[in-house]
């Protein structure tokens, strides 16, 4: 057994049939979906901005560096030397079930289809459109070589969209592979893709454990005491991925999705050395403005080590 799976279990999550949060506020149901919709103030923004400019990352990297580059939204590639590691891959148009309706893409993706180099995994937070986009996991699965993680019971979808080989992990689980461990972890969430199917498969984050290094790629998540019970099991990750997006009205959102004041006290509860800002910027999904959660994230971040990139940005991290 590796010793990050020993200890306490996380809480319990699941009662039988469905999945739930622990310990957390109720998620809003679709009475209060349609209050928000009835009630909704959003911030003007843009209907589409032009100001990426692509990144083409290398095949491979070597070395000790870890190269984290946005390519948009939750969609993030890790390269650390043996590994390509992707993110809750969309390249879609929109962040829907349909081609006519839905969240529509306002910035392209930082690196296009055809400079994306060979990925070795593929880790799903959740099935929420703007994060299990089954067009680009289809394209993906058809190049081969990636291996695709999803949450406790994810898996039935994809391997009916002939997407694999595909793993399923819940909260505290680990899978080995060659170069790296990927580790499950709590997130304060919920899942749904149509009206009947809510919270039937979980939702999580993910340690990755490769080079000496860890690396948590948060998902979706509101705030909560899991980040602290995450540092108390693994210790504090060299890097963290954490959403700063699609937070308000707080009311509505509070219980899913971080403000970026809180992402900031995330950020702090686990000691992180670098934060990356992810779930922003690219897909308009709640009330605040497209660029609003990062222009609040610099305002109200007290110190360094919490990066905003844009599209096509990448840093290296030692």
């Amino acid at each position: 057994m590796n010793e990050h799976t020993r200890g306490t279990a996380f809480p319990k999550h699941f009662d039988g049939k469905r999945f739930f949060n622990p310990d957390a506020p109720q998620v809003p149901g679709f009475g209060d979906v349609i209050r928000w919709k009835l009630t909704s103030r959003p911030e003007p923004s843009p209907s589409f901005i032009p100001d990426v400019e692509p990144s083409q990352p290398p095949p491979r990297v070597n070395g000790n560096a870890l190269r984290v580059t946005l390519v948009n939204h939750s969609t993030v590639l890790l390269q650390q030397r043996g590994s390509n590691i992707l993110t809750d891959p969309i390249w879609s148009e929109r962040a829907s079930p349909l081609s006519w309706i839905g969240p529509r893409r306002r910035r392209k993706p930082g690196v296009s289809w055809e400079d994306l180099p060979p990925i070795d995994l593929v880790l799903i937070s959740h099935n929420h459109y703007d994060h299990m986009d089954l067009p680009t996991l289809r394209r993906l699965a058809a190049r081969g070589g990636s291996t695709f993680i999803v949450p406790a019971c994810g898996a039935r979808l994809l391997r009916s969209k002939n997407i694999g080989p595909v793993h399923e992990l819940d909260w505290g689980e680990s899978l080995s592979l060659p170069n790296f461990t990927v580790h499950c972890v709590p997130a304060l969430h919920f899942s749904a893709r149509g009206i009947w199917d809510r919270n039937l498969t979980l939702w999580c984050g993910y340690l990755i454990e490769s080079q000496q290094r860890l690396v948590y790629f948060a998902g979706d998540t509101a705030f909560g005491p899991h980040f602290s019970q995450i540092r108390e099991k693994f210790g504090s990750p060299h890097a963290a991925l954490l959403p700063i997006g699609a937070y308000e009205p707080r009311w509505f959102m509070a219980s899913v999705h971080m403000s970026p004041a809180e992402a900031v006290r995330a950020h702090e509860i686990l000691a992180v050395k670098t934060s990356i800002a992810i779930h922003h910027g690219t897909f308009r999904l709640a009330d605040d403005g497209l660029d609003t959660p990062s222009k609040e994230l610099i305002a109200c971040q007290p110190r360094e080590g919490f990066r905003v990139l844009k599209n096509g940005q990448f840093v290296n991290l030692l």
